[in-house]
């Protein structure tokens, strides 16, 4: 029983590690050949963990010598156009102009279900509204609105905006998070004038956000009844 929970352990911190070297994508953002490595991983995690006369070893190079290429691949793809179609796929246009393209459909074994769903997790509810629609390399699909159907910028009324940058979290359940003070131009100094001014303690703080301006939205902690 021992035996099994250490292998479990490490064969875990294993593949957390490795998710970590190849970086930070949620499943939905994989591309076929990331998804095909993470399946590999979990697949070679799994059966170590279920049997105890598999060598750990040779499951710790496997997974080290699926990691590499997976690195080896993505560093090509960075070099080479070409290998990137071949590993990535391409994007497709699927509605130009405001019509539907049935070939590329076809091609894609992407159906009307498919598109009107996919419109609809848009936000995008009338296949009417949609000047463009690409289906991306990832397996979601980028929507471009026809031009009396967009929102309304500050741009398009001849507006000047101010950028106030990254609203950050600079205390996080009653923990100041120094990490996000150069995004949101923080310091110590400025942090406990922003404090004081609130009348707040930190310990008693569950969020606060704060941007360049100077702007911020303060959340305190829910005091538990006894």
């Amino acid at each position: 029983m021992l035996i099994s929970f250490v292998r479990t352990g490490i064969l875990l911190v294993v593949i957390v590690i490795a998710v970590r070297i190849m970086g930070k994508r949620q499943i939905g953002q994989l591309q076929p050949a990331e998804l095909v490595v993470t399946i590999l991983l979990s697949e070679m995690a799994a059966t170590p963990m279920q049997d105890n006369d598999i060598p750990m070893l040779n499951t710790l190079v496997a997974i080290a010598v699926l990691v590499s290429l997976e690195i080896l691949m993505s560093v090509i793809s960075l070099k080479s156009r070409k290998a990137r179609s071949l590993l990535q796929g391409n994007s497709v246009i699927i509605i130009r102009n405001g019509k539907v393209d049935s070939h590329e459909m076809k091609r894609l074994r992407y159906t009307l279900d498919d598109l009107l769903e996919a419109l609809r997790q848009k936000d995008v509810f009338d296949i009417g509204d949609v000047q463009y629609a690409i289906a991306e390399t990832d397996g979601t699909l980028s929507v471009l609105l026809k031009p009396e159907k967009r929102t309304v910028t500050a741009g398009d009324m001849k507006l000047e905006s101010k950028d106030n940058g990254l609203s950050c979290a600079v205390i996080m359940d009653g923990e100041i998070v120094k990490s996000s003070f150069r995004e949101c131009a923080m310091n110590d100094r400025k942090l406990d004038d922003l404090i004081r001014s609130t009348g707040e303690k930190i310990e008693d703080i569950f969020l606060l956000t704060v941007d360049k301006a100077g702007s911020y939205n303060l959340m305190k902690k829910e005091k538990i009844d006894d």
